[in-house]
């Protein structure tokens, strides 16, 4: 099934004439995206960045940006206003302290579909509410933007109040550069389940693979140093995605020296991955669509504040590092400090 790709051409400026734009939050997206939207053109008077007093907001007015510490006082002030706060965070600050003082046509932009996905977030239904969804780090959407070049974005409508929410996002789509390589039409839904899918499912499968591979081979004589360098720290697996991004997932195989392609794509085809399908399949539809992690995590939001062992991820990096990769990578990294 294809999706639409979405270019400059396809979005109206207009419908951002004279709006005031609030950017809940200044972290690597928030402030890459309030720039690029200022350089292409929207009034430095037009743009509120609403956050508490922390060096996020210094480095919003360092940049020439006007700050306001009240988040109901630059929420009743918006037009268009976008979510750029931690997911975590998001529900209770939007619910108690903007939703009530919006406008009743303010449009609402996410960069994540999770709290509009599972309903945690309220919104009139007169409102507008968007998705705009760079596939990008901050830093990066705003050094391609620089450079005149775009970045892989998803973007959709999620709730239609006025009749224009997609006009709406696509303006502010190419604003912030993202049309200008293709924004990617999608939903709540598809970047919910795409996300925790591979944060739950997919990386979690290629850790543990990385952790067995790492003890077989330490039980067969190889060394810390050489097992680490020859698995992650010569960054040989960073290049290889690249290659994937620029030449193809299958085609970057051409790169690798024929002994490596052959090893590669036989070992691959032999697998039977049919156990992997039951388990990713199980990850999707129990545990992330149906809801459930989502209110395994909720009930743990406010740990993540606290201090030491209190903190449940915290307890799981403990847990983590003290596996033989873990503790083999920490002597490794010891002994040879001077020279990473």
């Amino acid at each position: 099934m294809s999706a639409k790709i979405y270019y400059d051409s396809d979005a109206n400026l207009g419908l951002l004439d004279g709006k005031t734009i609030v950017f809940l939050g200044f972290g690597n997206q928030g402030a890459a995206q309030a720039q690029n939207l200022r350089d292409s053109g929207i009034s430095n008077e037009r743009i509120i960045v609403a956050n508490r007093r922390d060096s996020y907001a210094e480095d919003a007015i360092s940049k020439g940006f006007t700050v306001e510490h009240d988040f109901a006082k630059a929420a009743a002030q918006a037009d268009v206003i976008f979510l750029l706060v931690p997911d975590q965070v998001q529900p209770r600050l939007f619910n108690t302290e903007v939703a009530p003082n919006l406008k009743d046509n303010t449009a609402i932009v996410v960069a994540s579909g999770y709290n509009v996905f599972f309903k945690l977030l309220n919104f009139k239904p007169s409102q507008d509410v968007v998705m705009v969804a760079p596939r990008m780090i901050g830093s990066s959407v705003r050094s391609l933007f620089v450079k005149g070049k775009g970045f892989p974005c998803f973007v959709s409508s999620e709730q239609d109040g006025t009749g224009k929410a997609l006009e709406i996002a696509l303006a502010l789509s190419r604003v912030i550069g993202a049309t200008k390589a293709g924004a990617i039409a999608s939903s709540a839904r598809e970047e919910t389940a795409m996300d925790l899918f591979a944060e739950q499912g997919l990386w979690p499968n290629i850790i543990m693979l990385f952790r067995e591979a790492f003890s077989v081979l330490k039980e067969a004589g190889c060394s810390d140093e050489a097992l680490c360098y020859e698995m992650w720290m010569s960054k040989e697996p960073a290049e290889i995605f690249e290659r994937a991004a620029e030449d193809g997932f299958i085609q970057q195989l051409k790169h690798h020296s024929t002994v490596s392609q052959y090893g590669q794509l036989n070992g691959a085809l032999s697998l039977d991955g049919a156990g992997a399908r039951e388990h990713f399949k199980h990850i999707l539809y129990n545990q992330v669509l149906n809801g459930k992690f989502q209110q395994e995590f909720s009930k743990i939001e406010d740990d993540l504040e606290k201090e030491g062992d209190a903190n449940p991820l915290n307890i799981l990096y403990k847990r983590s590092e003290e596996s033989e990769l873990g503790q083999a990578e920490k002597r490794v990294r010891a002994r040879l400090a001077g020279l990473l």
